[in-house]
């Protein structure tokens, strides 16, 4: 039986500690602590999992430097020890990496205070990266040549890290492994309605995919909704001391601008930093910090003419880039935490709102709302929504911290054995790439023993399922049984980065595309091409 089947049979007329509504980084991070803590979980997004918010970030884990500027030395300090943990915890996944910024004479800081300010950042975070370095003009064009130095008057290096990977598989790591305890996850299925009853709540449930309803019971309600939390609550009834305001942030995504893997960091004619972004063989320009009113957006000219121009007056390049440069875009709004009983904001400096989180518990109606947050904060987010559902009085286990984080390193060691014993890494021969073994391993960590032996058993596994994609067909084979997609875009934006790294007409003229597409869907690939390229409706659309 299809996972996601499974998983909508368990919940029909199911029974649940806690159900989880919203499977961005929050609710996905809440369903790993709480049934890894055995609570019995149910998860519900009403579109993929990680498929809002949280596949719209920079893709970095940071302490959040820029915020000792606004003096927030808590948040700054939880940022950073949360960045500590998620760096040893996916040693595989998260990488250290350096920042090199760039400071010209519009920026709002000299080098020497910069260098004052990651100092202190380094101290924070109890010293766990690399130190600091300041870095002369000459020292920049000498390390990084694409800089234009003509007007920089020095900067300064620092360490954060960033995810190899893109940031919904990240998200959905969290999601598998809530499900491999025990939990029940399914993306495409909407709350339609919940009421109160002896128990806790009886939730009606919607199928996005096929319309159908059908409802389950929980003793308790997670509002994951991110930017949607506001809506749900008022759904619930709930009158709460915070809610969640829309920044919009946007990335354009362009062909490698430096082979060096290290963050370039800028302030921009606002005075607000924004950076480029190693990802593989492309780099990413943003972000972007815009107020707007509605969660819904999209990248228009206006954004792109002003990232291209800020990026461009401040690297040499051989010539400028262009929106013909552009492989692909990102948009996407943080719903920052403010009181409900303020003012409607219009007047503040955007950029100075707390990128904290909030987490309120209503007792009487049995409701943990979650405010804010940031993919690094992910595991305070988690730890502290376990005690906010022991609180309501859901017995969980003893926190062993095992409900995250990558295999043991036994097991990566004997992965890493057969991968050199059935010579793995000789299949390919890209330049540029990184070895299959490294790539197979970070991905699917356990999984890709089942990897292993599908290659053994059929070559033909081992080969690339699209060109300039690094995705196996063997990778599609497993993704199919274990990674719930119910969409052609759930495997080309979320579980994978290939519509981010790959332009869109060379992914139509693939026929790699649509072997993909059989794969996964089987007799329903004609319908989730036409669907992924716009040529009929959504499902969601059509309901």
């Amino acid at each position: 039986m299809p996972l996601r089947t499974a998983s909508l049979e368990k919940l029909d007329n199911g029974s649940f500690d806690v159900l989880i509504v919203g499977g961005g980084i929050n609710g996905a991070v809440s369903a790993a602590v709480l049934a890894g803590r055995g609570a019995s979980v149910a998860l519900i997004d009403r579109s993929d999992f990680g498929a809002f918010t949280s596949q719209e970030s920079s893709n970095l884990v940071w302490g959040g430097f820029k915020y000792l500027e606004s003096y927030e030395f808590i948040l700054v300090r939880k940022l950073c020890v949360s960045r500590n943990r998620l760096i040893k915890a996916y040693p595989d996944n998260i990488k250290p990496i350096p920042f090199m910024a760039a400071l010209d004479h519009g920026s709002p800081f000299p080098p020497w205070l910069a260098i004052m300010g990651s100092t202190a950042y380094w101290v924070i975070g109890s010293f766990k990266t690399h130190n600091p370095r300041l870095l002369s003009a000459e020292k920049i064009k000498a390390e990084e040549p694409i800089i234009d130095t003509t007007d920089v008057r020095g900067g300064i290096e620092y360490y954060d890290a960033y995810l190899k990977d893109n940031d919904s598989r990240f998200v959905f790591s969290f999601v598998r492994s809530a499900m491999d305890v025990g939990a029940t996850a399914a993306n495409y299925v909407e709350l339609v309605s919940a009421e109160r009853n002896d128990v806790g709540w009886r939730a009606k449930l919607r199928d996005v995919d096929s319309g159908r309803e059908f409802e389950c019971n929980a003793r308790m309600i997670i509002n994951a909704a991110g930017p949607f939390i506001d809506g749900l609550n008022q759904q619930l009834g709930l009158k709460t001391k915070h809610r969640v305001v829309y920044s919009k942030g946007i990335h354009l995504i362009v062909d490698q601008l430096t082979s060096k893997e290290r963050v370039l960091a800028f302030f921009d004619d606002t005075q607000r930093l924004f950076y480029v972004i190693p990802m593989g063989r492309r780099s990413v320009i943003g972000t972007t910090d815009t107020r707007v009113d509605d969660p819904y957006t999209e990248v228009n000219d206006e954004d792109r003419t002003f990232l291209l121009d800020q990026i461009n007056a401040r690297l040499d390049l051989e010539k400028p880039l262009t929106p013909d440069d552009i492989i692909a875009d990102r948009s996407g709004v943080r719903p920052l935490v403010v009181e409900t009983d303020g003012d409607d904001m219009k007047d503040v400096d955007w950029t100075k709102l707390s990128r904290k989180h909030e987490i309120e518990v209503d007792h009487g109606r049995r409701v943990i709302s979650i405010f804010g947050g940031k993919l690094t904060d992910c595991l305070n987010v988690g730890e502290e929504v376990a005690d906010a559902v022991e609180e309501l009085g859901v017995p969980l286990e003893e926190d062993t911290h095992n409900w995250y984080g990558e295999p043991a390193k036994a097991t990566r060691q004997e992965f890493y054995r057969q991968a050199r014993l059935m010579k793995l890494d000789d299949l390919r021969h890209k330049a540029d790439v990184e070895p299959l073994s490294d790539r197979l391993w970070r991905r699917y960590g356990r999984r890709a023993f089942e990897m292993l032996d599908e290659i053994r058993a059929n070559p033909d596994m081992g080969k690339d399922i699209m060109e300039n994609a690094d995705y196996l067909r063997v990778e599609l084979h497993v993704a199919a049984g274990t990674e719930m997609i119910t969409k052609l875009e759930d495997f080309m934006r979320r579980r994978s980065k290939i519509s981010q790294v790959v332009p869109e007409d060379v992914v139509r003229a693939s026929s790699g595309v649509r072997d993909i597409a059989e794969i996964l869907f089987g007799e329903r690939a004609e319908e989730r091409l036409a669907e992924y390229f716009g040529e009929v409706p959504s499902s969601m659309e059509r309901n």
